[in-house]
């Protein structure tokens, strides 16, 4: 079924102690929100809300612009409130289905999504939720403790999962004097019937300073590192400059190519095609399309990296090597680097350029053209 997602966003977090709201916290060496707006975008949520502090909500469209079909809106005084705008965002064109979650549980997976949408195929919600397994007492007015019974009792995580137009109207009804503590509360209350799927201790909930320490060690489980690796080459011809990794060389000679033959851009976006398994160059760029003819070859390193997005990636480095007797790479190494660093939105110490000769053997030797190679690094969800 079609579904959307409305990741709430808007709190300030205060419990998980001083600095910035836990959202924009580094994860993994990214934004808490981050985590969760790729997963359930790479899920299949469209489109996909981020509720998000008022006033931070350019920050958060910022960070997630890579994200297709992205809304934003303004957060209220509640956690229900913020859901109500959530959800009020998707009103122009309601979903069948909608996956409503707390940015604060970042290790949500797709393989969470399938289980819970296939749990709502038969009923108006479905909740993610854990057995209690510790004892369960509860402290009197005195401080007296009573041990509760733990049969039946469980604990419910995000997302859950609702009919859209059953969770929007269960809100519209809501009359309880407190706001409801999740969003199952309502459903229930309006006479819904809200199922149980299975949660997972993965979706743990960042409250306190020490969860982020475990949240990290989770983290590096919830990811696997991939590697790919481009190669291209092409030939000299009539021209007074060549393009490499993004800038303009002079030169004596020209590079021949359908494109603007940039070695360094064409082997990097192999690369990181590579890396998602996503065939190479010449299928998304054939060079018998003429669109491409004398094409800057930005755009297909950008094309590429929106492609590591949609797969949940995340790019960690790169290292290109540029093979020729000449131009001289090394005065235009650091503007090289910082060029591919932009392209990639990576730090400049997580890029590298290089370059190399082959003591006069082969093509390059003979001066009759220019090759390049390059290997990135990218996480993905496992």
């Amino acid at each position: 079924m079609r579904f959307s997602a409305v990741i709430v966003a808007a709190g300030s977090g205060s419990r998980a102690g001083p600095g910035q709201a836990k959202q924009w916290r580094l994860l993994g060496g990214r934004p808490v929100l981050s985590w969760s707006a790729e997963a359930l975008a790479a899920a299949g949520a469209d489109p996909l809300v981020v509720v998000a502090p008022p006033g931070d909500e350019d920050k958060a469209r910022a960070r997630l612009r890579h994200l297709p079909g992205l809304k934003v809106c303004a957060g209220g005084a509640t956690r229900a409130e913020s859901v109500r705008n959530g959800l009020q965002a998707l009103a122009a064109d309601p979903p069948e289905a909608v996956l409503v979650h707390d940015a604060a549980r970042p290790l949500v997976t797709r393989g969470h999504v399938e289980t819970l949408l296939q749990a709502l195929e038969g009923a108006d919600g479905a909740v993610p939720a854990l057995p209690v397994a510790d004892t369960v007492k509860r402290a009197d007015a005195s401080g007296a403790l009573r041990t509760t019974p733990r049969e039946g009792l469980l604990r419910i995580q995000t997302p859950q999962a609702f009919r859209y137009g059953v969770l929007v109207d269960a809100y519209a009804r809501w009359t309880g004097r407190e706001a409801p503590t999740d969003d199952a509360a309502a459903v229930e209350a309006a006479g819904g019937r809200v199922v149980a799927a299975p949660g997972d201790p993965a979706l743990m909930k960042l409250t306190y300073p020490e969860d982020f320490a475990m949240a990290e060690a989770l983290a590096v489980q919830a990811r696997v590192t991939r590697i790919g690796q481009g190669f291209d080459a092409h030939r000299f011809g009539p021209g007074d400059s060549v393009w490499l990794c993004g800038l303009n060389i002079p030169h004596d000679q020209g590079l021949v190519g359908h494109s603007d033959a940039d070695v360094g851009l064409h082997a990097l976006t192999d690369a990181l095609l590579g890396a998602v398994g996503r065939a190479d160059i010449g299928e998304h760029f054939p060079p018998s399309d003429p669109r491409w003819r004398g094409a800057a070859s930005d755009q297909f390193v950008r094309h590429a990296v929106e492609l590591v997005r949609e797969a949940g990636g995340r790019i960690v480095n790169a290292d290109l090597t540029l093979i020729c007797e000449a131009p001289k790479i090394r005065p235009h190494r650091e503007a090289m680097r910082a060029r591919v660093a932009e392209l990639l939105e990576l730090p400049l110490d997580r890029v590298s350029v290089k370059a190399t000769t082959t003591e006069g053997m082969g093509f390059t030797g003979r001066r009759e053209g220019l090759a390049a190679q390059a290997v990135v690094a990218v996480e993905t969800p496992a």
